[in-house]
């Protein structure tokens, strides 16, 4: 294994690991939720339908993509191609997210770490993926 592949391996590892912490929230009560939403300094969650359901299915897919990223892990050097993608994929939804957080408005923080963070990443692949020279 090259050391780009190495170090491709464990930042997906991190990331997809991180991702799929996602999946917790899903089976929040709904007076957690609130709790967590005031603590944000949000206000009030909005009592409807629609709330409850793309938050919990919002983090059931960041959830399933953290699962694809931690698969892409196991073999980088099969997935390879995958890479490439993973990195341009999160350049663009590091960028799509940070006009959303900065739209919303999101507090400082979140829109801090959230599109920046998911940017960083795209970068450093794909900066890994152009240093690539796969060994035989």
């Amino acid at each position: 294994m090259t050391r780009e592949e190495w170090l491709v391996t464990w930042l997906l590892r991190l990331m997809g690991g991180m991702v799929c912490l996602a999946i917790v929230p899903v089976f929040f009560p709904p007076a957690w939720m609130e709790y967590l939403h005031q603590r944000m300094g949000l206000n009030r969650v909005p009592d409807q339908p629609v709330f409850w359901f793309l938050a919990r299915s919002l983090s059931l897919m960041y959830f399933a993509h953290g699962l694809m990223v931690l698969a892409i892990s196991t073999d980088v050097r099969r997935y390879w191609p995958l890479v490439r993608v993973l990195g341009w994929l999160n350049l663009a939804l590091g960028l799509i997210l940070l006009g959303i957080d900065l739209n919303a408005p999101m507090p400082w923080y979140w829109t801090l770490v959230e599109g920046p963070g998911i940017i960083v990443g795209g970068i450093v692949l794909l900066a890994l993926v152009r240093l690539h020279r796969p060994s035989p």
